[in-house]
């Protein structure tokens, strides 16, 4: 019993530092400057 909450624990933290690795990814890779988006709320503009 104890060694399956051992491994419970090792996949959760790797699928924490996994989904942080992409989230800091897509973060960094983000074009600088103006952001458009024009849908049907209207046009909102966001700086990034």
């Amino acid at each position: 019993m104890k060694q399956n909450m051992l491994y419970l624990v090792i996949g959760a933290l790797v699928v924490v530092v996994i989904a942080l690795g992409i989230y800091v990814y897509r973060e960094q890779t983000r074009p600088e400057g103006v952001e458009l988006k024009i849908d049907d709320k209207g046009i909102s503009i966001q700086r990034n």
